[in-house]
């Protein structure tokens, strides 16, 4: 028995007084290290039943009258009794239990020559940062690839990190990168035989991928731009805090890739003694995953951190939502707290929804790791395990409301919150063009249609962040920043960028600047129609409707387009959001603010691509007739009404298209106009479109940096 507690000392396995126990323990422990495949069911630590249930009394202190019987709670209890009734679980839920906190069975089908994984290990490849996926282009038999999520809080990542993602996306993705609306890159296209090779690269260069995807909390969202004040310093360094509060503690994606080393950076010991705090019974004792526990989350879960007024982050979107709050002379005090946001919903069924996140209280800023933990740790004893689609902690304060959800994370924090403090308006913004860091060094925003890296722009941004030496911020509406450039470098580098497309902010279509899309077809396996292939050509069509209908080039509107309803661009924010509900077919939804701070509404079903004109047009027609003062145009549709709105459109007949006062004639024969109408038709556009952008792209790029 004493060279039990000897051998065993460095593990997990906690000291019993019972000797049989421990013998039991010991057995299993060596035959797990042996043979991954052997689990323990409901692993909570290999603790004694009597610890454990000290433990389920301690952890779950919140009054049982509190909870419902109904909700499936985190598995980390004891084993229960023969005559107990076993809740139901999802297929997921058991996955993550057998799983040895991640690892088994995707350690051994690493190991195999099959091309694709098991469907328990594609499950638990994703808390690894990736997802299996298939061309749906192709026809017949399956040619498989993964798509590897990077994590990034903040959007920061470095200039040996980038290049390492461009170098990675050549030699084995499709040759571009992926920008993502949470501050990641996506690379696609990587085979199974080359993961750990392509993950080893990400962690060796300081990279991650752990928690990109899967039940457990994802990238955390600040502001990217790099402005040298006070509240912008202190909510970016709050969201690199909360992503290392929530990091897996438990080694199985370095075990999985890198065999076991370990490549993390030192951690502010704030971090760590909130992590190891349970003076509120938050943590799993002896667990090596204290926040954790085996079965992780319900579902994903997203936080974001920000400023006031600064909404570049769609604050109301995320579980959690933190926003700074600051004293005199700008110096950060504490923190309100949204809660309950969420995209994802599921067509017609209106049990699930998007969700506004909605105000919880203030926390002083000392305070700020425990609260997040303590909401954290509500949604793992709360939210529902037996159903996915209603998995997200917005289910859970939808049903118990504010209220009750604040009496339970306040047992696990410890203390009530404070009322939350006031705030300004929000704004959207997006940090395009060339700014002041505010030290001295400049940055300059770049707009990326849809995130794509691709092509002339790829090798441009390499060689200016390469020459250079630059670091970058990727941004929630995924376009991407260079920071810390120095004045003398401005004029080259706004050379060679715009000679690749990359074109200062005034150049680039207004619709372009806030639309966003998610990828879809051809490698997501959820996506029901076009998403990112589609919004190019959809905006070129909006353009044209704003043309005909007499809205001038510099006004616009949000749009948001998404192949399936789960929501990844964010549309139930947009002023137009498309949600494929079919082949060729979308969702319209009308009614979100340009500052992203009101859900839209689902206005129509089942609308063809190629009749968007004849709901969309006379909408913009009636917007330009009707609209108050300034009013954009989601506030338009909410004034109006949608029974109104409907009524425009089986009315509408085509605008009366008054004389155009102002022509500049771009040709002078017929040759060349049929020459540039010939290439415009090849690019969906007219020869008017194409010939203005040829202008545009030749102004720009002799400006050589001259001016914003």
């Amino acid at each position: 028995l004493a060279h039990c507690a000897h051998s065993f000392s460095e593990t997990t396995l906690p000291k019993t007084e019972n000797p049989l126990l421990c013998l039991m323990t010991t057995s299993f422990a060596a035959a797990a290290l042996r043979d991954p495949k052997l689990q323990i069911p409901n692993y909570h630590g290999l603790r004694s039943s009597s610890a454990a249930s000290s433990l389920s009394r301690n952890a779950l202190s919140v009054p049982s009258s509190t909870r419902s019987s109904s909700l499936i709670r985190a598995v980390s209890t004891p084993a229960k009794s023969e005559t107990a009734t076993e809740k139901k679980r999802s297929k997921v839920e058991i996955f993550k239990e057998q799983s040895n906190f991640i690892r088994y069975p995707l350690n051994e089908d690493m190991l195999t020559d099959a091309p694709n994984l098991s469907e328990a290990a594609t499950q638990l490849i994703k808390f690894h940062g990736s997802y299996q996926q298939y061309n749906r282009d192709e026809r017949g038999s399956r040619t498989y690839s993964f798509m590897i999520r990077t994590k990034n809080p903040c959007g920061k990542v470095s200039n040996q990190l980038y290049l390492t993602m461009d170098d990675l996306a050549d030699q084995f993705g499709i040759g571009t990168l992926r920008l993502t609306t949470r501050q990641t890159f996506q690379l696609h296209g990587v085979v199974k035989k080359d993961l750990k090779t392509v993950m080893g690269s990400i962690i060796r260069n300081m990279g991650s991928s752990l928690g990109a995807c899967g039940d457990l909390n994802r990238n955390v969202l600040a502001p990217a731009a790099p402005i040298v004040s006070k509240d912008y310093l202190f909510a970016q360094e709050t969201a690199e805090n909360i992503a290392a509060l929530l990091t897996p503690q438990s080694g199985f994606y370095y075990d999985v890739w890198v065999d076991g080393e370990r490549f993390m950076s030192a951690e502010p010991p704030e971090v760590i003694q909130a992590r190891n705090d349970n003076s509120h019974g938050t943590n799993f004792t002896d667990s090596p995953e204290p926040i954790y526990g085996t079965q992780f989350l319900p579902r994903k879960f997203k936080i974001a951190v920000t400023v006031p007024t600064d909404n570049s982050v769609d604050i109301l979107t995320n579980d959690i939502g933190v926003v700074v709050v600051t004293g005199d002379g700008g110096e950060p005090q504490g923190f309100n707290l949204y809660v309950g946001g969420g995209m994802g919903r599921t067509h017609r069924m209106e049990t699930t929804f998007p969700r506004l996140a909605e105000p919880l209280g203030y926390v002083p800023k000392e305070d700020i790791l425990y609260a997040v933990k303590a909401i954290v740790v509500t949604q793992r004893e709360n939210g529902r395990r037996d159903d996915r689609r209603y998995s997200r902690m917005k289910y859970l304060i939808d049903s118990w409301g504010i209220d009750k959800f604040r009496n339970v994370v306040e047992e696990y924090y410890g203390k009530k919150f404070e009322p939350f403090r006031s705030l300004p308006e929000w704004e959207f913004k997006s940090y395009l063009g060339w700014h002041q860091q505010g030290d001295g060094g400049l940055f300059c925003g770049l707009h990326v249609d849809n995130g794509r890296i691709a092509g002339k722009m790829k090798t441009a941004l390499r060689e200016v962040i390469e020459k250079y030496h630059l670091n970058v911020r990727l941004t929630p509406n995924q376009n991407l920043i260079l920071t810390d450039i120095r004045a003398a470098w401005k004029r080259p580098i706004t050379t060679i960028l715009s000679q690749a497309g990359l074109l200062l902010p005034r150049y680039v279509d207004p619709l372009n600047i806030t639309a966003m899309a998610c990828p879809a077809f051809p490698l997501c396996p959820l996506a029901i129609t076009e998403a990112e292939r589609g919004i190019p050509s959809i905006l070129k069509r909006i353009r044209d409707m704003f043309e005909k209908v007499g809205l001038k080039y510099n006004e616009s509107v949000v749009v948001r387009i998404t192949g399936c309803p789960n929501g990844c661009a964010r549309p139930y924010m947009a002023e137009l959001g498309l949600v494929g509900d079919g082949p060729n077919s979308y969702q319209i939804w009308l009614g979100g603010s340009s500052n992203q701070t009101s859900i839209a509404r689902s206005f129509m079903d089942k609308v063809k691509l190629q009749d968007l004109e004849k709901v969309l047009e006379p909408l913009f027609y009636h917007w330009k007739q009707k609209r108050q003062s300034k009013e954009s145009f989601g506030d338009f549709t909410v004034r109006l009404g949608f029974e109104k709105l409907k009524e425009f459109i089986e009315k509408w007949e085509g605008p009366a298209v008054p004389p155009t006062r102002h022509n500049l004639k771009l040709f002078t024969d017929k040759d060349t106009y049929e020459a540039m109408d010939g290439l415009a038709k090849l690019q969906n556009k007219n020869a008017h479109q194409l010939a203005m952008e040829v202008v545009r792209n030749y102004i720009a790029s002799n400006l050589n940096g001259k001016g914003e």
